[in-house]
């Protein structure tokens, strides 16, 4: 009897260690400090982008959270559908430093539209605590708006291409 309880002590023990925060991804609705509601739209063309969060640790590193979440379509375009990610490394009622980034493509790395908030902090994340019941996940108040916007390099191509069919034809 004595070994099934301490057995039982140590996994309650070893799972509340794992409990993690939660936050949800949704760039409306949001509420600034003042408790004012607000909106961060994401402006340009979000047609066929993705948004993804990331956890901002020492020094500036990323931590990408999934899941990965999709634009709306018609007038609700710049606004992304909620979901909620688990934040690993923090614990229910904390805080984290987040960035939200879009991109069209398969990475934000390799996309050739893309744009990044500032970063920002929300405290109170979401979750089950060790003790008490479980707390709402926050949206991301604080995130402000930012563009989606083709890189540099496609548009340099773009106005390479123009020039040369513009020199050919002059031919």
């Amino acid at each position: 009897m004595k070994k099934l309880l301490v057995t039982l002590a140590a996994v309650l023990a070893s799972v509340s260690a794992f409990a993690q925060g939660q936050i949800v991804i949704k760039n409306n609705g949001l509420t600034d400090a003042a408790g004012n509601s607000y909106n961060a739209p994401v402006t340009g063309d979000t047609t066929g982008a993705t948004a993804q969060l990331f956890l901002v640790g020492a020094g500036g590193a990323l931590t990408p959270l999934t899941p990965t979440t999709t634009f709306r379509t018609g007038a609700a375009a710049p606004y992304v559908t909620a979901v909620a990610v688990d934040v690993p490394g923090t614990t229910p009622g904390g805080s984290g430093t987040f960035r939200l980034r879009a991109f069209v493509g398969s990475s934000y790395d390799t996309a050739s539209v893309r744009g990044e908030s500032a970063d920002f902090t929300v405290a109170g994340l979401g979750g089950q605590p060790a003790s008490g019941p479980p707390l709402t996940p926050p949206n991301l108040n604080g995130l402000q708006s930012f563009a989606l916007v083709p890189e540099p390099s496609t548009i340099a191509l773009g106005v390479l291409g123009a020039a040369a069919l513009l020199i050919r034809r002059r031919k």
